[in-house]
């Protein structure tokens, strides 16, 4: 495998599967089982998972609810994702730990970098949930700060297009896939990876992102082996 420990990052729309929110099993159980032939291969693997299946703060405070309030039930989101990906992995036989940026200590272990670090060295898969614990901040931020934090070699971000392209292949028939763009290009060009926050967290720490679909069979294996699958963010040098 090219990369030895890796933070993977999960939309929480892709846990709907056919659904229209919620969490659809079949897709939780087709991720497990792709994650379970990583931690066989003996992969390092950390996750973070969002909570827009259901619940989204910016959207809530679109609708007039307080920011801060809405943020806040997004993060419980993310950790009700995070368990029941945690059930998923668990019931194929790997080891997980569950840490939570926010104290929960009935379902979660509080996050501590250095646990964190421990149980991935050990091959126990880390679920980080809550996001970085503070309202205003994305799940995608939350997944670029632990994958700094952890040493990660990459963020795999799966979605449910393959790759960046230079506006929205659903709505532009027109658009174009790109296979790697630099982290100036997503700047200049406003390209859709993550949230500024977390472009620049990784552009300043070299930290590469891999954008792919994650809902094909076996791409999240090929990925890791250093196959061309989605698209290549980094420093471009």
């Amino acid at each position: 495998m090219k990369y030895k420990r890796i933070l993977l990052k999960l939309s929480g729309e892709a846990l709907m599967g056919k659904k229209q929110f919620g969490i659809d099993n079949d897709r939780l159980g087709q991720y497990a089982s792709e994650i379970k032939t990583l931690v066989d291969s003996n992969v390092e693997l950390a996750i973070v998972i969002g909570g827009g299946n259901i619940f989204r703060g910016v959207q809530a405070a679109e609708g007039g609810m307080d920011r801060v309030q809405g943020d806040y039930m997004g993060m419980l989101a993310t950790m009700i994702n995070s368990l029941s990906l945690q059930s998923a992995l668990e019931s194929l036989g790997i080891k997980t730990r569950l840490q939570s940026a926010i104290k929960m200590e009935a379902i979660a272990e509080p996050f501590i970098r250095r646990k964190a670090i421990r149980h991935l060295e050990k091959g126990r898969v880390v679920i980080f949930g809550a996001g970085t614990g503070n309202p205003y901040f994305t799940t995608d931020t939350a997944a670029s700060l632990r994958a700094v934090e952890i040493e990660a070699d990459v963020i795999l971000k799966g979605t449910r297009v393959d790759g960046v392209y230079s506006a929205d292949p659903e709505k532009d028939v027109n658009a174009v896939r790109y296979d790697r763009v630099t982290f100036d290009q997503v700047y200049k060009q406003g390209l859709h990876v993550m949230d500024m926050t977390a472009i620049t967290l990784c552009n300043e720490n070299k930290l590469p992102i891999i954008v792919f679909d994650m809902n094909q069979e076996g791409n999240l294996q090929r990925v890791v082996a250093g196959e061309s699958v989605g698209t290549l963010v980094d420093l471009g040098v």
